[in-house]
């Protein structure tokens, strides 16, 4: 996965440190979760805390670069799922499915996704915000076509997955039901009149 650029005019050493800090972040995180002890993350690197804050001043700094990838690729799925033939609320379930995988990624990712919405000044909250709305958008596109109930913005929608992607990362018995439990959800989401009995 590609990381975000380093910013223009950093020395060679300094760029090296910035990748080996995010490589090293991916493996600690990977194994500890969001919560990953930051100087774990810089004795993995094999850097000096000082140089793991001077790049990434924050936990969500840190975060944020190492989602910015995932968070654009579920931006752009959302643009090219809107653009296909599909019927609305399906592209919004394929959506829902593949946020819900890539959520389970690190430990504890949707609560800090979560975090986002109350905290405007985090570093995540920007790079998440562009995610939340195009997944906004094939929400509205399915409430226009009549399929999901008018009563659910996209912050609903953000916290349903969030919770769906939490619950199925707490064990493998719930994970192997994830989209199950994404049906579930969905079923609640339709508008009642798209229902066969509705």
């Amino acid at each position: 996965m590609p990381d975000e650029p380093a910013p223009p005019g950093q020395r060679a050493d300094a760029r090296r440190n910035r990748e080996r800090i995010l490589e090293a972040a991916r493996e600690v995180i990977g194994e500890q979760g969001t919560d990953a002890s930051l100087r774990d993350v810089a004795r993995r690197a094999d850097v000096g805390l000082g140089t793991l804050y001077r790049h990434f001043p924050t936990r969500d700094t840190l975060l944020e670069a190492l989602l910015r990838t995932g968070f654009g690729d579920l931006t752009e799925q959302a643009d090219v799922l809107a653009g296909t033939d599909l019927p609305p609320e399906r592209a919004l379930a394929d959506w829902l499915g593949a946020f819900i995988g890539w959520a389970g990624t690190f430990r504890g990712l949707p609560a800090s996704l979560t975090a986002t919405l109350a905290d405007p000044q985090s570093a995540l909250h920007a790079s998440c915000l562009g995610m939340r709305e195009a997944g906004g958008r094939l929400l509205r596109a399915a409430q226009d076509a009549g399929r999901i109930r008018p009563d659910v913005d996209g912050t609903d929608l953000f916290a349903l997955v969030n919770a769906l992607s939490w619950i199925t990362g707490q064990a493998p018995t719930l994970a192997a039901r994830r989209d199950h439990l994404l049906a579930l959800v969905l079923d609640g989401l339709a508008h009642p009149g798209s229902r066969p009995n509705g």
